[in-house]
C-alpha cells in the first residue's frame, strides 16, 4: 500500500512538472511571436520614414533652388 502511494505521488509530480514544461514553453513561443510581429511591424514603420525625411529634405532643397533662383537677375 505505501508502495502505491509512492507510485501515485510519483506520477502526480511527474504530471505537474510536465505541465509547468509545457506552460513554460508556450510562454516562450508566445514571447517570440509577439517580438517577431513587432519586429514585422517596426520594419515598414521604419522605411516609410526615411522616405517621409528623405522627401521633406528634397523638398526643402526645392524651395531653396526656386528661391535662389528667383533673387538672381535674369539676362
Amino acid at each position: 500500500m505505501a508502495n502505491e502511494q509512492n507510485s501515485d505521488l510519483t506520477a502526480t509530480v511527474s504530471a505537474l512538472m510536465e505541465s509547468v514544461g509545457k506552460i513554460g514553453q508556450m510562454q516562450v513561443e508566445m514571447v517570440s511571436t509577439t517580438l517577431k510581429t513587432f519586429a514585422d511591424l517596426i520594419e515598414p514603420l521604419g522605411k516609410t520614414s526615411g522616405e517621409l525625411a528623405q522627401n521633406a529634405v528634397n523638398t526643402a532643397n526645392q524651395a531653396v533652388q526656386n528661391a535662389a533662383s528667383a533673387f538672381t537677375q535674369k539676362k
